[in-house]
């Protein structure tokens, strides 16, 4: 069958084209046209044959409920890396993934869509970094979710809720605790959020015994 589209052109709104500019000019984007006036304004990027086009609208056309997750994959993750730390920009290894054997790395974009960038071509294990900070706190994240899903148990939705208000509707899979007792239930995505901002939070347990059987054990009787 003959190919009838020549070319996809991603659309991002944004709530500041130069901020939106900087961020992606980390990954080789400049921008090659731009328009518009006042509440109305646009910028087409190039990067290569890949083009990306940031809209401004004042008031906003489209309420985005949930983030844009964007995936751009990068012919040397390490360059790529290199610069987001020379920026200060934070930017996480996620892992190796079959679809990225040369290495998958995590961001946000100023408007706080979550941006994946990977390598196709591998790397030799020597090269290889191991995950940290929140990518690692990820994976943990999800080893609970499974873990849950065995026992059951988990209330049918998110409890955290969306930062406008409204309740989340995808299902709760992991349960979060503090030192001073409080807990929810939360979904994979909200969990991490709260991993990451809430101070002192952690992944609890539904099992009976705690740290403090864990610890006697493991220091054992005292003379």
């Amino acid at each position: 069958m003959q190919p009838l589209v020549s070319a996809a052109v991603p659309v991002c709104y944004v709530k500041n084209l130069e901020l939106s500019k900087e961020f992606y000019r980390l990954f080789g984007y400049t921008e090659s046209r731009a328009g518009g006036e006042g509440g109305g304004r646009w910028s087409y990027l190039q990067c290569g044959e890949q083009t990306l086009l940031l809209a401004l609208v004042d008031p906003p056309l489209i309420q985005v409920e949930l983030p844009l997750l964007i995936y751009l994959y990068v012919e040397d993750l390490a360059a790529v890396r290199e610069r987001f730390e020379k920026a200060g920009h934070p930017a996480e290894l996620v892992g190796y993934p079959d679809h990225a054997p040369g290495g998958e790395m995590r961001t946000r974009d100023p408007d706080g869509n979550v941006v994946l960038f990977g390598q196709r071509a591998a790397v030799s294990a020597d090269a290889r970094a191991e995950p940290t900070g929140a990518a690692a706190r990820f994976s943990l994240i999800q080893q609970a979710a499974q873990a849950v899903s065995l026992r059951g148990g988990a209330p049918a939705t998110c409890q955290i809720g969306m930062p406008d208000g409204n309740p989340c509707p995808r299902p709760a899979e992991v349960k979060l605790a503090d030192p001073w007792g409080d807990t929810v239930w939360g979904c994979l995505s909200h969990a991490e959020e709260a991993l990451i901002d809430a101070r002192s939070a952690f992944i609890a347990t539904e099992h009976a015994d705690g740290l403090g059987p864990w610890l006697r054990q493991r220091r054992g009787p005292r003379s």
